[in-house]
């Protein structure tokens, strides 16, 4: 029987107040909505609609929103560099994998721009979401760097 994990998460909806609990990351995904366990045990379905972000933090203390929301610089780790834009105005950029294989249907997980801050990862289900735009791919497999050329000043000891 495989070990279940929750992480802490902070749930920002629309119109409301930030809800803190537990979700565990394989299954949080209902076809309702999103799956919430509080720190009494409760377990509650916040539906999707009433979704702005789902913060996945190391403490409940930090804000639901990242505190930067754009990279100030092109970003370093390798992906997809993404703009995501709210329903309501707000904005987030991000980072995304490469890999269209690992794309959810119900929304996107980015790596938001501060993530050595308290927010780790950040899913944004697609009802939320306006516009989602693609500003650029870091880390492409197909730009490989040329080695270095050898030397020329160097003498031959062997050569004839």
């Amino acid at each position: 029987m495989p070990a279940s994990t929750t992480k802490k998460a902070l749930i920002r909806r629309y119109d409301r107040e930030t809800l803190a609990g537990y979700v565990n990351p394989t299954s949080f995904l209902q076809p309702e909505g999103v799956e919430l366990i509080s720190d009494q045990g409760h377990v509650s379905i916040i539906p999707y609609p009433d979704i702005k972000l789902v913060a996945f933090v190391k403490e409940f203390e930090g804000a639901a929103e990242p505190q930067r929301q754009v990279f100030q610089t092109r970003p370093k780790m390798a992906g997809l560099w993404v703009n995501l834009r709210f329903r309501d105005g707000g904005v987030l950029e991000g980072i995304i994998p490469n890999n269209l294989m690992l794309l959810e249907a119900g929304g996107f997980t980015v790596i938001p721009p501060d993530s050595f801050g308290n927010q780790q990862r950040v899913w944004a289900p697609r009802g939320s979401l306006a516009a989602v735009e693609v500003l650029g791919v870091v880390g492409s497999p197909l730009k490989k760097r040329k080695p270095k050329p050898p030397a020329k000043e160097q003498i031959g000891l062997f050569d004839e």
